[in-house]
Formats: C-alpha cells, structure tokens, sequence
C-alpha cells in the first residue's frame, strides 16, 4: 500500500503505475531504479512499446530531470496512454512501430518531484551534473556552480555524478548507442513564453558536428506542420551552462559507431504565468500550469511533435538520403551562427 504522501505528492507516479498494470504483452515496464527520500523511495520506470532490436532505430522520451518541471512527466504519460488506447485496434501504428524502439522514461528525478525541488534529494541540478565543463564563460550560478546544494543549479561532483544521471547515461549506451540512429526527445518548462526545440551544444556557442542533420529536422517539421509554433534552435543562442546531460552523450556518441541527435522541449511556461500571475503563490506555479483546462491544453499540445517524432526516426534513412549535407550546413550556420 502507497503511503499518503506518495499518492498525494506524486499523482503522475500513480497514473504510470495505473498504467503499467494494464500493459499488454507487447508492452514491458522496467523498474531501472529506485531513489531514497526520508522514509519512503520512488521506482523510475522505464516504458518500452516492444522488445528492444539493435538493429532498428530509437526514439526515447524523457522527462522530470527538474523535479519541478512535473508536466514533462505528465505530457509523456498523456502520450503513453494515448498510444497504448490505439495499439488495441490501429494497424497502422501497430506497423509504423514495428519499424523502431519507442523508450519511455517519464520520471527521471523522481524524489525531486515528491519533494518539489528543482534538484535531486542531494540538491544537485542534474542538467549540471555531467563531466562537462563550458568552453567559454557560463551564465552566473544558472550555467552551473559549485558553492553550495541550498543554492539552485549545483552541480554536485560531476566527476561522480548522481544515481539518477547515471541510470540515463547507460540506458543511453545500452541501447541507443547500439541503435543505427537514435532520437531524444528530454520534456522540460520554465523558458519563455514560447515551447521551444532545443539541441547542443549548451557549453559551447560552436556548431555541433551534425548540424545538417538537424536544420534538414527543422525543415521536415516545419514543412509537414507549417501552423505549430516551435523555436527550433541551438541552446546556446540563450545562454552556456556547465554540466549538460546531453552535450555529454552527444560528444560520447561520436566514438560510437552510430547517429545520437538529442533534444530538449523547453515548454514555455512563463505564458502560463502571465495568464494567472496567481499561481506563482504556488512552488510549481513558474513550471506547472495549474488551471485544469490549460493543464489539458498542454497535455494535447505536443501529441503532435511526438508522432513526427516517431516517423522521423523509423523513416530516418530516407530523408538523410535526401539530404544536401553542405548546403544544409551553410543555410544552418547563416540561421542559427
């Protein structure tokens, strides 16, 4: 039986495991870990739509790195129970999933969302916490810091990072790394008033080697959803951070015999604020929408997003055939450099 302050602290981690007792065959949750808080401890599960095959390509979807950014869990659970709906009865997603992995993760940081902290329960930023350092100079105390865990965005001992990252950090290399090509898509709020795409680097304002595959992403989405509104972009056109997860996998994924594009929803939450400046009295109201339409709204926002997501990674052969690498680079380093 859940304690009182599990259900009452956690109600995503009681949609997810609501969920996972209803799963089909096809369908397997993994408990990869379990992370301590006081008296109680919280699973983080993994969500795979079919057996794991090296040979196919990969898309995995994360979310609660920042344990207060809880809607990145509740989109990713949202999209779970839409697909495993359709899965009864669509032939046609049943088939376009038969072309790759879907991995889930939608709790990384599960104590930081029951405790309501930004960071892990040693108070360490996990964006902050990889064995990475900026090449130039970060943004102050937001790009990363070392003075003390009571403070926002420490980065702890990147030298030894923290349970959680390293549970992310070998199910990056023992599956997607194994994969042909892979997508992360990492579900984040608190940016703006707009949901912007972003992708590394974020300790350096240099192009990462496979900017041409990623503008030619841009230009897939764009063209096929011409209304949606994403910003599409480096995360350095905002500001350098020590640290960064993704940069530190992406640069690792470049020794491996393998495609690794990483991404990261920022889901503009400061529009939120400015509709209900009241729900800051909240300790979620910067990162969360409270009212219960607007939490609806966003639920049904990125379903869209995802399923591009999904067929840019099974198709990912045919539209980087397609693709004018050189010409791709300059058009993105004149955008974006």
């Amino acid at each position: 039986m859940q304690s009182k302050r599990h259900r009452s602290l956690l109600p995503e981690l009681i949609r997810l495991e609501a969920l996972i007792e209803r799963l089909p065959a096809t369908v397997k949750a993994t408990e990869l870990a379990r992370f301590h808080s006081d008296l109680h401890s919280y699973p983080s599960y993994l969500i795979e739509l079919a057996a794991f095959d090296a040979t196919k390509p990969t898309l995995l979807l994360t979310g609660g790195v920042h344990g207060l950014e809880r809607i990145g869990s509740a989109v990713l659970i949202a999209f779970l129970e839409s697909l495993l709906q359709r899965l009864e009865w669509d032939h046609g997603l049943q088939h376009q999933l038969s072309q790759l992995n879907v991995l889930v993760l939608p709790m990384v940081n599960p104590v930081g969302m029951a405790n309501h902290r930004r960071s892990n329960g040693n108070g360490v930023d996990l964006m902050r916490n990889a064995p990475v350092n900026c090449e130039t100079t970060a943004a102050f105390l937001v790009g990363g810091h070392q003075y003390s865990a009571r403070l926002p965005w420490y980065r702890g001992n990147p030298e030894q990072p923290e349970a959680e990252s390293q549970v992310l950090f070998e199910l990056v290399r023992q599956k997607l790394f194994q994969s042909p090509f892979s997508l992360v898509l990492d579900c984040h709020s608190g940016f703006g008033q707009v949901d912007r795409i972003w992708f590394p680097y974020a300790k350096s304002r240099k192009p990462l080697p496979h900017l041409a595959e990623l503008y030619r992403l841009r230009q897939l989405l764009f063209d096929c959803y011409p209304h949606q509104a994403y910003q599409f972009e480096p995360q350095s056109l905002h500001y350098l951070c020590h640290g960064d997860l993704w940069d530190y996998l992406y640069d690792e994924s470049l020794q491996q015999n393998t495609l690794f594009l990483p991404l990261t929803l920022e889901m503009g939450s400061w529009n939120w604020v400015r509709k209900n400046p009241f729900q800051l009295l909240s300790s979620l109201g910067l990162f969360h929408p409270v009212k219960p339409h607007r939490v609806k709204r966003v639920l049904r926002t990125h379903l869209t997003l995802f399923h591009f997501l999904i067929a840019a990674t099974a198709s990912h052969q045919q539209w980087r055939r397609a693709m004018f690498p050189r010409m791709l680079r300059q058009e993105a380093m004149e955008l974006w450099y």
